[in-house]
């Protein structure tokens, strides 16, 4: 099991969100937004987990917290599935955990942003737990081939938000924009929304991330 740490909102939180940092990042990266979403009124427990440090190519072997090496910044992006597939076990791992202190699947949103992103599509897509919603901020897909249709996809009719920055220059918004399109192809419900940001999170995105949470957990 992934090191993780939990803020709740309430004692007996009936909902929850999984949410994934970025390369180099750790489980307090979001933390810190918490407050800022305006749901203490709503009982949900928001779970930070730690992804695993391991050497990562494009930064020349150093070690760090990835979801996944990458193996080049082309725009088509080389990266290694088996970790994706390791990490999406790990994250599945957690949602069965959840479950057993009496949150469902379908009670769940994942989140992620950048490399947690591209792993929050993963276990949204082709995982195997269907989910309230995903929010996919500022990433891409690895593998959008690999996509199911939405109607073969446990999580075919999940709401999918999709945040991206106009001047990233870490995750170019062209991937944003193939992802969006690959989903909508495919039969997928996104919502799709630029920011004059860069590769970060700005005040406006947190707002329209709190009242799309609002929506999903109930």
């Amino acid at each position: 099991m992934l090191e993780y740490i939990t803020v709740d909102t309430s004692e007996t939180p009936t909902h929850a969100v999984i949410w994934l940092h970025g390369l180099g990042a750790d489980c307090h990266d979001f933390e810190g937004l918490v407050p800022q979403l305006g749901l203490a009124h709503k009982a949900v427990r928001f779970v930070f987990p730690n992804a695993p440090i391991r050497p990562v190519t494009i930064n020349g072997g150093m070690k760090m917290r990835a979801w996944y090496d990458i193996l080049e910044m082309s725009l088509d992006r080389k990266v290694d599935m088996d970790n994706i597939q390791e990490s999406m076990t790990q994250i599945e791992a957690i949602i069965e955990a959840l479950g057993k202190q009496g949150i469902s699947s379908d009670r769940i949103v994942m989140a992620g942003f950048s490399q947690g992103g591209v792993i929050a599509y993963q276990v949204a897509l082709l995982g195997k737990y269907p989910l309230a919603g995903v929010m996919a901020l500022s990433t891409y897909l690895a593998d959008p081939d690999a996509v199911p249709t939405a109607q073969t996809s446990v999580n075919g009719n999940a709401p999918i938000l999709i945040h991206h920055g106009s001047f990233d220059p870490v995750v170019a918004p062209v991937l944003a924009g193939r992802a969006r399109a690959r989903l909508d192809e495919l039969g997928y419900q996104t919502q799709y929304q630029v920011y004059d940001m860069p590769h970060s999170v700005c005040p406006e995105q947190v707002g329209d991330i709190a009242h799309w949470l609002l929506e999903r957990l109930g």
